[in-house]
Formats: structure tokens, sequence, C-alpha cells
């Protein structure tokens, strides 16, 4: 494996002892860290735990959800009951007393309140007033991709201004953590200079004349039969496109149900967050896209390919890119417990069709060839997360860019330029 500096950076860092953070923009190479400091680190012990601020990025990186491990819940009550709550329970104690590391993906995505009770917990049950209770904590994100879930959007029919995101970088824990912060800005996506740098001014939403004029160049009408993802802000765009390319192919329909074991309430998890849909809806020559990185290399998270042959148990894919063929056998995805214990599994083909997706799903993925539509767009970073997913400029067409699609948080800009002042 070739290491950017960067990202060798990262590595001796983990393998330290402090508390890190890693961060970078899209393509940087994140989660190739990551998945090298699990495989060297976290696999090697019983004294360490893998967690993510969702349940989607849970299943996909083998880890627990974030409220699941420190038993927050939906925090009803508020802040101090959710502690007291939690620090009564004797399971959550116990689980936190063994623990000594822990590492947490998509941090971007958490609240600065959620960190707080966190912390909180592992303090009291611990019983050791440090932050974390004594934990090494690891976080990986970038706060310029998609923000916390708040209940808000836009502005109030008042005309006031939207409320201030609660960026867990503002709360007292994350200062207290003293985070050695590894910031990634090398991307190994892309070996475009001009686009990765059209990119970083995508991401600050602060772009020059150059790149608005190249952005605009790849303004097209895409024809219906397009062969490359579009990429929509809304599911229901999503599941009828899909479903409108799929009805169209002239071969037969075939079905693959999902099989779901597990218990019933973490089944109902599974499906609303597993990366593969309940019934998989297949024909020959359906345009399709990978949902899991392989152990052999041959495909990552969004590769895209068209199914040549489906039988029961194998499906053959030919890659868009290259023209190779892959026969793919299923796999499972699973939920974990807050004890690192499988409690529901989905097997499946890790397939989805490709002719859409949205914005939000495709965060993390790297795709072939896209089509993004922009319109509808409403979130902090989403035209971000839209427009870096290819390798090059030439694989990306857009429709509905105009200057309000492009929206960064002032606050994560201050919050990299101190970082980046080390």
């Amino acid at each position: 494996m070739d290491w950017t500096p960067d990202q060798q950076r990262a590595l001796k860092a983990l393998e330290g002892s402090g508390n890190v953070f890693v961060t970078g923009g899209a393509g940087t190479g994140k989660s190739t860290v990551v998945q090298e400091f699990i495989k060297n680190k976290i696999q090697k012990t019983d004294k360490a735990a893998v967690l993510a601020s969702t349940g989607t990025a849970a299943i996909l990186l083998g880890g627990r959800t974030f409220h699941s491990f420190f038993g927050l819940g939906i925090m009803e009550g508020g802040l101090e009951k959710t502690v007291e709550r939690v620090t009564h329970h004797k399971g959550i104690v116990q689980r936190l007393k063994k623990i000594d590391l822990i590492l947490i993906d998509e941090v971007s995505m958490l609240g600065a309140t959620e960190l707080t009770a966190a912390d909180q917990i592992a303090r009291k049950a611990r019983k050791l007033d440090a932050p974390w209770g004594g934990m090494r904590v690891v976080m990986v994100g970038d706060f310029a991709q998609l923000p916390p879930i708040q209940n808000f959007s836009g502005q109030s029919r008042s005309g006031e201004e939207r409320p201030e995101r609660p960026w867990c970088f503002n709360s007292e824990i994350w200062q207290k953590s003293e985070l050695e912060g590894v910031n990634l800005s090398q991307i190994v996506r892309s070996r475009d200079a001009s686009w990765n740098q059209i990119l970083a001014e995508v991401r600050w939403a602060e772009l020059s004349e150059y790149a608005v004029e190249v952005l605009q160049s790849r303004m097209k009408t895409v024809a219906a039969e397009f062969e490359g993802t579009r990429l929509f802000a809304r599911r229901a765009q999503v599941e009828a496109l899909n479903h409108d390319r799929l009805e169209k192919l002239p071969s037969k329909v075939r079905e693959y149900n999902t099989v779901y074991m597990g218990v019933a309430a973490k089944v109902d998890e599974l499906k609303r967050n597993a990366p593969i849909p309940e019934v998989l809806y297949l024909k020959e020559g359906a345009f399709v896209m990978f949902r899991q990185n392989d152990p052999e290399f041959r495909f990552v998270n969004g590769t895209l390919g068209f199914v040549s042959k489906l039988e029961d148990h194998l499906v053959t894919v030919e890659l868009l890119i290259g023209g190779k063929t892959i026969e793919l056998k299923k796999s499972s995805f699973s939920v974990l417990d807050a004890e690192g214990e499988p409690v529901a599994t989905a097997t499946n083909f890790p397939l989805n069709l490709a002719w859409a997706c949205t914005i939000h799903k495709a965060q993390g993925a790297t795709l072939d060839k896209v089509h993004a539509n922009l319109k509808g767009v409403w979130e902090h970073g989403q035209s971000y997360v839209a427009l870096s997913r290819v390798r090059a400029l030439t694989d990306l067409t857009i429709e509905g860019l105009s200057p309000r699609v492009f929206l960064a948080d002032p606050a994560v800009r201050e919050f990299y330029d101190r970082l980046n002042r080390g």
C-alpha cells in the first residue's frame, strides 16, 4: 500500500497512545486509514470498540452505533436525566469499565449534547474524573460534509436565520479531549490537480470564476439511457427512476429476498439502515452498484456494473470501467448490540440498482460516472458530497447548478482554520 505523507502521519498518531482526530476532505483516504487501524490494533484486543454515529455507517464498518454503546437512546428528558438513567444501568457500566479505546466514525454527525452525555457517562461508570473516564478516543470524520441532524430547515417564516448547528467540536469535552488533529489534505480518489482544487473551493462554498466556469461547462442534459448514477437530494426521485429503468429492460425480473435473522427490533433497525433492500429486483442488463468493499480488492463500495447473468446463488456483473467480470455470491450485514455481538443479520447479494442514488447514501462511495441533480439541495455540504464522488471531472455531469446550492457553515471553516494553525 502506497500511503500519502498525511496518511503516514495519521497512522503514526494512531499507533501512539494519545487521543486523535483524523479528518480531511472527500477522497483523501480516511476510510483506508481507519480500516488499517482496525485491522492492526482494534481487532487484536477485546478492550476496544468501533462505533459510528449512524446505523448505516456502523453496519458498513462492522461496528456498533455510538448511541447503543453509551445507552443514549433518544436522550428523552435531556442531558442530565439521560446520564442519570444510563449510569444506573449495570450492563452499560460494566461494559465501559472493560473498554480502553473507542473509535468513533462519522463524528461530524454527532451533536455536542450527545458527545457531552457520553463523556459524563464514561466518567461516572469508570469512576475517574478525566476525559472519557480515561479511555483513549479516536474520532474520524469531515465536518464539511453532512452535519448533525437537527429539527429545522432553512429560515423561519419570520425570516430569522436558521439556528447554529450543534457541532460537537464546540463542546467542552472536545476541547478537554486534547485530540491530536491530523488533516488529510492530499486527495487520492482523483489524480486531476485542477479538479481537486475546484472541489476544495466547493467544500467551502468559495468558488473562483474559473471554478464556476468549469462547473458550468459540465451542465448537460443526459439521455434517458445514461450509463451512470444520477444523484438526487430526495429518495422518492431515486426510487421512481430505478423502478422505471428496470421496468424498461426486456429481460425477466428476478426477486432476491433478503434473509433476516435475529431479534425483531434489531431486524427492523437493519431493514432501515442496511445498504441492501428487503427485496432486490434484478434483470439481466440491470445497472447495479456494489455496496461493500471486496476483501480481494476486485471492487469497492460504489463500483458500478451491468448484470450479465442471474442464478439462484450467483450474480455475474460486468464492471462499467474495464469490463472485468465479477461472479458475486451473497454476503451478510450485521447489527451489533452494545456488547459487540451480532443480534441481527441480513443476507443477500451486496448490490443496489444504480441508475439513481440519494446524495446521503452516496457519502463514502466512489462512483465511476455521475450525473448530479442539485435541485432540492438544502443542506450544508450536500453539493460537495455529490460532486466529489467521481475520480475525474470527465466522469461528472451536473443539473440544477446555481449559487444557492453551495452551502458551507462558517463555524466549520473557522474550526478547520484553527486546526491547520495547530
